[in-house]
């Protein structure tokens, strides 16, 4: 369990955004941090990525492996 104070006008706009659509706060404060962490995990698993030092592939061993090689 979380509780989490927002600031009155997001908290507006999570209330407003329910009643229109008929799902309650929690759905969206809970699909929003899902999608937030989602994106914030895809960041720095690409940060760490980027600086690990890669070794070049040719070509040829891309078409290769695709299937595209003559």
């Amino acid at each position: 369990m979380l509780a989490v104070r927002l600031p009155d006008d997001v908290e507006k706009r999570v209330e407003a955004l329910a009643r229109q659509t008929g799902r309650t706060k929690s759905f969206y404060v809970r699909e929003a941090l899902i999608q937030y962490l989602d994106d914030l995990e895809d960041y720095y698993l690409a940060e760490a990525r980027r600086k690990q030092p890669l070794s070049p592939i040719p070509l040829e061993d891309i078409e290769r492996e695709l299937g595209l090689a003559d």
